[in-house]
């Protein structure tokens, strides 16, 4: 029997150990073998054994878990000792159940400033963050995160510029802001930090037209902000975040399907937190009764 060894570590974007039954795949990339290991019992380390090793150890390998997307990678295992491999599997934003939000308090100062400064549905401030369903609240939190981690030339953040919310979505939120917001992107672009990007897919709010549109240069997850500008000489700003080459190229993700629908926010939070180090504070509740990202 084959004695080669593969080391698994199976984490979530916040590097803890997967705490639900895991399963595992394998298919030999020459070989007719396709071991697998079904509802292994979660653990800092993994242990597979009975593979081959190099020359003959290359393998796909595809793992699951039960509130998790499926992941895969291309391995190799040596032929002096055991494998070693660390997958962060992205939750499967439909096992989510319910969300646990920060309270209003904890929020970043600006954050409330905005809130308290917006009126939606007639209420503003904590109110106005506490009616927010679970998608729109995570949207928001993950736009105020990045935005205010977003630094222009001048030193101040893009979030510190939005003086109101005049509409909130789950993928994006549309706000008036302060004029010197345009001007200090514009100029950061000779700075690296945005580029100029195609604005035909985002429609201004009434009474306004569309102006210019840019995007920050991160690989995963970047920031668009598509301005627009009334009679007025106002400034309105949609904010997104992208997920740039697909949420299922990002973790490489198996079977996904989401591909050309609108980017969920739970999907960014992943994004946020395991390629930005970015955390908008929210943890998941999933379907098994775990909670994703919590502490051990």
């Amino acid at each position: 029997m084959p004695d080669g060894i593969l080391n698994l570590s199976v984490v979530d974007v916040y590097g803890e150990t997967v705490n639900e039954p895991i399963d595992v795949f394998l298919q030999h990339q020459t070989l007719s073998e396709d071991p697998a290991c079904r509802g292994l019992k979660p653990a800092k380390i993994i242990k597979i054994t009975g593979l081959r090793q190099s020359p003959q150890g290359r393998y796909r390998i595809e793992v699951d878990a039960p509130s998790y997307m499926a992941v895969s990678r291309f391995i190799n295992i040596p032929s002096d000792g055991p494998g070693n491999l660390s997958l962060t599997l992205p939750v499967n934003k439909d096992r989510v159940v319910s969300v646990n939000f920060p309270a209003f308090a904890a929020l970043a100062d600006d954050a409330k400033r905005l809130l308290g400064a917006s009126t939606i549905g007639g209420q503003s401030g904590q109110p106005l963050y506490d009616s927010l369903d679970a998608l729109r609240r995570a949207g928001f939190l993950n736009l105020v995160t990045k935005a205010g981690h977003t630094r222009l030339p001048g030193n101040k953040t893009v979030l510190s510029y939005l003086t109101s919310i005049t509409e909130q979505r789950g993928d994006r939120l549309f706000a008036l802001v302060d004029g010197a917001l345009h001007s200090e992107v514009v100029t950061s672009v000779t700075a690296s930090l945005f580029h100029i990007v195609d604005d035909a897919l985002h429609q201004p709010p009434a009474g306004f037209r569309p102006v210019d549109s840019y995007k920050t240069f991160d690989h995963y997850g970047n920031l668009q902000l598509t301005f627009s500008q009334n009679d007025n000489r106002q400034w309105s700003v949609d904010m997104d975040i992208d997920d740039a080459q697909g949420f299922e190229h990002i973790f490489q993700v198996v079977h996904n399907g989401v591909t050309g629908q609108p980017t969920h926010p739970y999907n960014i939070h992943e994004i946020l937190v395991a390629f930005q180090e970015l955390d908008p504070g929210y943890r998941f509740n999933l379907t098994t009764g775990k909670v994703a990202g919590a502490v051990a």
